[in-house]
């Protein structure tokens, strides 16, 4: 492979344990293999695993969020790149927009702005056309909102999904087998949006069934000790884990049998595609980008959102049937494999870069520090 003939900086916010961050590291780790080198800028990386980390070229600027020191930090961003500046800046997320743009305007260079899931109600989305090239949406759906609230042209905005490693079912327990106490579980941040609450109110009622289930529920966020207070209210708190501090759900998801997206709003569901790439069925809030994903009954399962009786009696059909909960899961790999692979999220991402920069002025202009 030649060097890299590209540069690419990928504006991050602070890493955390969830399907966002987790597509900027793969976005990064992938990039090389097409002639790309991506470097990171991100307030915290203390939950990237070290030995991944020492891999990227990531940059920690720990007062960048801060009201008056994060105006020194970005400046210091602009002195370490000005001698050798990126080609073009992708933004990773709407929190980290206005930092990008203005890297984008002291640097000046085109962006990139990656949206992953839908935009608070009251949000006001002003993309600005000077730098701003292209949006990139991680659904059809996440497109579909993004259009209805602005009035960009819709070739600006690019369906590209998240992509997850498809190559790890190898070695992961069957589903549902015998002699082994199911598990049931979910993943992702504990954020009220997510809706755990539903997934404990199911789980009180799959444990009345079948009192020697085990639950599952990996992550950390602001939700957690309400949640955990709510599983001792429901008198389940024996059967459920709470499984936080990851550098990432590998293991979590490995030892679910089922996996259970509970949320209110969705725009993708990036730790799903990855419970589906282990083969794990899923059984998902029928929100936003779900639909791209997951088919009823064929690659997975399909609830109404805030409804744990519907979600219960759903996690029930699959126990009670492990051929079915075998061949949904088998069904759900496939498709990932297919369309979800992280290798055509970055192939796809890498040619929107050179679409990009196809149209820049091919004499880059000076920064100024």
């Amino acid at each position: 492979m030649s060097e890299p003939s590209l540069k690419v900086l990928l504006v991050a916010g602070r890493f955390e344990v969830r399907g966002s961050s987790g597509n900027t590291l793969r976005l990064a780790e992938g990039l090389c293999l097409h002639g790309i080198d991506a470097a990171i800028v991100t307030p915290n990386a203390d939950c990237v695993a070290p030995c991944r980390r020492e891999r990227l070229a990531v940059s920690v600027y720990p007062r960048l969020n801060l009201p008056i020191w994060g105006r020194v930090v970005r400046e210091s961003i602009v002195r370490d790149l000005a001698d050798e500046p990126p080609d073009l800046i992708h933004i990773q997320s709407w929190s980290t927009y206005r930092l990008g743009v203005w890297l984008a305007r002291r640097l000046a260079r085109p962006y990139v702005l990656s949206i992953h899931g839908y935009l608070p109600p009251h949000a006001r989305i002003r993309f600005s056309r000077q730098w701003g090239r292209r949006i990139v949406a991680v659904s059809q759906s996440v497109k579909s909102e993004l259009l209805s609230r602005t009035s960009l042209p819709p070739e600006m905005v690019s369906v590209i999904h998240a992509g997850v490693d498809v190559s790890v079912s190898a070695g992961t327990p069957a589903v549902l087998a015998p002699g082994r106490l199911p598990v049931v579980g979910t993943a992702g941040p504990l954020e009220a949006v997510k809706g755990h609450v539903f997934f404990l109110g199911a789980a009180q009622r799959v444990a009345l069934s079948c009192p020697e289930t085990e639950f599952l529920v990996a992550g950390a966020g602001p939700e957690e000790e309400n949640l955990r207070r709510l599983a001792r209210e429901l008198g389940i708190i024996r059967n459920v884990t709470f499984a936080s501090n990851l550098y990432d759900f590998s293991a979590s998801l490995a030892a679910m049998d089922i996996f259970c997206l509970p949320s209110l709003r969705q725009g993708l569901g990036t730790i799903m595609l990855e419970a589906m790439a282990r083969g794990r069925p899923v059984i998902a809030s029928g929100v936003g980008g779900i639909y791209s994903v997951v088919r009823n009954n064929e690659t997975g399962l399909v609830v109404p959102p805030s409804d744990s009786a519907a979600l219960a009696e759903r996690i029930l059909e699959l126990m009670h049937d492990p051929v079915r909960a075998r061949a949904i899961g088998e069904a759900g790999r496939r498709l990932v494999a297919e369309e979800f692979g992280v290798e055509r999220m970055v192939a796809q991402t890498a040619d929107l870069y050179r679409e990009v920069l196809a149209c820049e002025p091919t004499a880059s202009p000076t920064v100024v520090v």
